[in-house]
C-alpha cells in the first residue's frame, strides 16, 4: 500500500538526524522549539521597533489616511501570513529535516520585511517586530521600485521611513494636491500629519506578474512548489485580458465584476478624490485558526496588551460580557492582566469587532470558493433492490486558474456523498472524515494502522508529494522532503539536468487538480448487500467541502511545537471548524439524467 508510515518516520529520522546533525541544525537554524520568550526590557522593545519602523513602517502607520483599506487588510491571507501557527511550524520542519539548508526559503514570502531585518529564520511571532508580524504588509507591494525578480519571494523592499516615496498605481497628482492644501506633514522633525512625500507609478501593481512573485514557487532544485501564476498563464481569463486582481481585488469575489470607486486616502478627515478602489482583503482558501484578540491585526488590540496577556483573556467563557460580569464572584481568579472589569469589557469590545471581520471574510471564503467548485449534473444508472449506480459531475467554473491552485498539496477539497433510505438511515457514504478529522485516504492515521478501510469512492482535489528513494522507486509522502535512511538530510542542487528530464529527480507532484472549465464524472456503486434490510425510496445528497489543510499535516509538523502554546489538537480543531460547504444538492434516486439547475444549491 502507498501510504504514509509516521511511526517508520518518526525513527528514520530520529536515525538521520543524530546529535551531531540536530546541533547543526541548531547553530544554523536556531532552537526548534517554541520558547516562552525573550526577557527583553520594554524600552529595549520600544527602541528596536522605532529603528526599525524608520526602515519598514508598519501597516498601522499607512492606516492613518487608509483606514479602509487597513480594515481590509487586517482580516486577510496576506496578513495572516506570517501569524499562521500552521506555516511557522511547517517551515520550521522543513529547517528541521534539511538541517538549515532550506533557508529562507518558505519564510521569505511570508515575512519580507522579517527577512529584509535580518531577523532570525524560526521564532515564535511573539518575539518578533510588530511589523515582521504582519507579513504581506502595505510596503511589500507599495515599496518596490523594481519589477519582479527572479527569485522566489526575494523581495528588496526599499528602506525608508514614513515620508519616502511609495509606488502607486496612477503616480502622483492627487498627492500633490492633498500637500499644497497645507493639511499634511512633509518634513521630518515637524509636527503634524506626517505622509509619503511622493508616489511614483508602478504599473505592474495592476498585472498578474507582479502576484507570480510568490505565487508561483520553484525550489532551487527545479522542484514547483505552486504553480499559480503558470496555471493563469495558460488559461481562458489570461487570454481574455483578465487579471488576477480582477477577481482578488474587485466587487465580488472570485468574478471578474469590476471595481468599486471611492477615495484611495481619506486625510484629516477628508475624502481624496474618487478612483478606482481595489479590495486588499485578498480572499483565498485560508483562514485563522488563532486567538480572535491577536488576529485580524487590531491597533486597538495591540494598544491595550501584548499577545502573551491576550492569548489569557477567556472570550469564550463571557469575560467582559455583560451578563459575565454581573454574575461573576469575587473569588474567581483572572490572569494579573485581566483582573480589572473595565478591561475586561475594552477587550470584550474588541474581539466582537474582530469576529465579526472574520464572519465577513468567512462568506466572502464561501463565494470565492463556490464560484469554482460547483456539482454539475447527476446520472442515475440503476436505483434498486439489486443496487444503485450514479456519476456526479464535479465542475470548476472559473476562467482563471485549476481548481485548486497554488499550495495544491495541501488543500483540502472533496465531495462528500451520502445516501439514504425512506427511513432516513445512511446505507452509503463517502467523503466522511475520520475521528483525527483526516479523510479516509492513506494519509490517515487510522486507515494507516488498519483501523478504518480506505474510502474507495473518494473524490478528493488533493495533489500529492511523491518522493523518489535512494535505491529506486517512489513513495507518496505528506512533505516533499526525502527521509530515506540513505540520501544525507541537506538539501542539495540536482545532480542531472532538470531542463532535459521535465521534472526534478528529489520529488515532484502528482497533481489531482481540475484545470479551468473543465469537469470529472466520479462514479460511485451501492451494492444490494449494502441495501439489505432497507426500504426505498433512496435520496442522495451530495456536498462539496472546502478546507485549508488535511489534519495529518499538523501531524507531520508538530515535532517542533506550534506557535502560541496551541497544542496539534487545538490547531486541527480549528482547521476542522473552518471547514466551508460551499455547493451542495438533494435528489431522488431514479434513473435518468438531472441536469444542475434541478434541486440544486451552490451556496
Amino acid at each position: 500500500m502507498v501510504g504514509v508510515c509516521y511511526s517508520r518516520f518518526r525513527h528514520v529520522a530520529g536515525l538521520l538526524l543524530n546529535a551531531s546533525m540536530i546541533l547543526i541544525a541548531l547553530q544554523t537554524c536556531g532552537s526548534f522549539s517554541f520558547a516562552q520568550g525573550k526577557s527583553s526590557s520594554n524600552a529595549e522593545k520600544d527602541s528596536l521597533a522605532r529603528l526599525l519602523e524608520d526602515r519598514y513602517p508598519s501597516a498601522t502607520t499607512c492606516r492613518t489616511c487608509h483606514p479602509d483599506q487597513y480594515r481590509e487588510w487586517s482580516v486577510s491571507a496576506h496578513a495572516y501570513s506570517q501569524m499562521s501557527p500552521v506555516f511557522n511550524a511547517f517551515h520550521g520542519a522543513l529547517l528541521q529535516l534539511t538541517n538549515g539548508t532550506n533557508g529562507d526559503f518558505c519564510i521569505r514570502c511570508h515575512t519580507q520585511v522579517g527577512m529584509n531585518a535580518g531577523e532570525e529564520e524560526f521564532k515564535s511571532n511573539m518575539d518578533r517586530f510588530s511589523s515582521s508580524r504582519e507579513g504581506v504588509t502595505c510596503i511589500v507591494c507599495h515599496r518596490l521600485e523594481k519589477p519582479y525578480g527572479k527569485v522566489s519571494g526575494r523581495l528588496a523592499i526599499v528602506e525608508g521611513d514614513i515620508f519616502y516615496r511609495v509606488a502607486g498605481p496612477t503616480g502622483n497628482e492627487e498627492l500633490k494636491r492633498v500637500i499644497a492644501t497645507g493639511v499634511v506633514n512633509t518634513q521630518r522633525g515637524k509636527a503634524g500629519l506626517n505622509i509619503h512625500t511622493d508616489i511614483f507609478k508602478l504599473a505592474q501593481l495592476r498585472e498578474s506578474g507582479f502576484c507570480s512573485t510568490c505565487h508561483d514557487v520553484n525550489l532551487v532544485n527545479g522542484f514547483r512548489l505552486e504553480e499559480a501564476f503558470s496555471d493563469y498563464k495558460t488559461s481562458p481569463a489570461s487570454s481574455n485580458g483578465v487579471t488576477c486582481q480582477d477577481c482578488h481585488m474587485g466587487k465580488d469575489p472570485g468574478k471578474n465584476s469590476g471595481y468599486d470607486i471611492g477615495p484611495a486616502a481619506i486625510v484629516n478627515g477628508t475624502p481624496t478624490k474618487p478612483r478606482r478602489r481595489t479590495n486588499h482583503m485578498f480572499v483565498g482558501p485560508d483562514y485563522s485558526v488563532i486567538h480572535p484578540g491577536i488576529f485580524p491585526h487590531n491597533t486597538k488590540a495591540s494598544a491595550l496588551a501584548e499577545i502573551k496577556d491576550w492569548l489569557t483573556f477567556d472570550y469564550k467563557a463571557g469575560w467582559g460580557s455583560i451578563d459575565f460580569e454581573k454574575k461573576v464572584s469575587d473569588g474567581y481568579k483572572f490572569p494579573d492582566r485581566w483582573k480589572s472589569a473595565d478591561d475586561r469589557r475594552r477587550a470584550r469590545k474588541i474581539v466582537q469587532e474582530n469576529l465579526a471581520l472574520l464572519d465577513t471574510i468567512k462568506e466572502d471564503r464561501r463565494k470565492i470558493l463556490g464560484a469554482a467548485y460547483q456539482i454539475g449534473d447527476v446520472e442515475v444508472d440503476k436505483a434498486d433492490r439489486d443496487g444503485i449506480e450514479f456519476q456526479v459531475e464535479f465542475k470548476n467554473a472559473m476562467d482563471g486558474h485549476s481548481a485548486p491552485t497554488g499550495f495544491d498539496a495541501e488543500r483540502v477539497v472533496f465531495l462528500r456523498v451520502n445516501v439514504v433510505d425512506s427511513k432516513g438511515d445512511t446505507v452509503f457514504r463517502s467523503g466522511n472524515l475520520d475521528p483525527n478529522g483526516d479523510l479516509r485516504d492513506e494519509h490517515s492515521l487510522y486507515v494507516h494502522n488498519g483501523e478504518l478501510p480506505v474510502d474507495e469512492y473518494l473524490f478528493s482535489l488533493q495533489s500529492k508529494f511523491v518522493v523518489r528513494m535512494a535505491r529506486g522507486g517512489e513513495r507518496e509522502q505528506v512533505l516533499a522532503i526525502n527521509y530515506s535512511g540513505s540520501p544525507l538530510p541537506f538539501l542539495r542542487p540536482s545532480t542531472s539536468s532538470t531542463f532535459l528530464l521535465g521534472r526534478p529527480i528529489g520529488a515532484r507532484k502528482h497533481r489531482e487538480v481540475l484545470p479551468p472549465l473543465t469537469s470529472q464524472w466520479p462514479e460511485y456503486e451501492v451494492d444490494s448487500d449494502a441495501l439489505a434490510g432497507s426500504q426505498g425510496p433512496y435520496t442522495l445528497k451530495l456536498q462539496i467541502v472546502c478546507g485549508m489543510i488535511p489534519i495529518n499535516l499538523i501531524d507531520a509538523i508538530k515535532g517542533v511545537g506550534f506557535d502560541y502554546f496551541m497544542s496539534a489538537r487545538d490547531i486541527a480543531d480549528g482547521v476542522l471548524a473552518g471547514h466551508l460547504v460551499v455547493g451542495e444538492r438533494e435528489l431522488l434516486l431514479k434513473p435518468g439524467r438531472y441536469p444542475a439547475s434541478t434541486n440544486t444549491s451552490n451556496k
